[in-house]
């Protein structure tokens, strides 16, 4: 599920742990509950509106191959760095799996950072 509301976003830039690595930063809260909940900020700073909105789609191609293994019960909000803005969405995922999975966010099952692997249904 997508977070859209602004007090959700405040909720977690308030009180989330912020996490980052090379090209992607992520704020992560754990909410007992409520599932898997994504949020994507790209801030006006970082590049006019085409460039902002290839950001958003990167991001949102990263959680979708990503999302079948990520733990449930977190409300995540990402953001690219701005040298991420120029990167492909290969290098973007791969950076994503690298800090999920070093804040043990990755479910048991997954199998490793193949970006051609085929994504499963998410289980609900």
């Amino acid at each position: 599920m997508t977070l859209k509301k602004g007090w959700e976003f405040d909720r977690i830039f308030r009180t989330g742990l912020r996490v980052q690595g090379e090209l992607v930063r992520l704020l992560l809260l754990r909410d007992e509950g409520r599932g898997l909940r994504v949020g994507y900020a790209v801030g006006r700073r970082q590049g006019k509106a085409h460039v902002r909105n290839r950001g958003r789609r990167v991001l949102r191609e990263a959680f979708r191959r990503l999302s079948p293994w990520i733990v449930s019960d977190v409300s995540l909000v990402a953001s690219l760095k701005d040298r991420a803005l120029d990167a492909s969405a290969v290098a973007v995922w791969r950076d994503m799996t690298r800090v999920l999975k070093r804040q043990g966010l990755l479910a048991e099952g997954w199998e490793g950072a193949d970006w051609d692997a085929p994504v499963p249904r998410r289980v609900r």
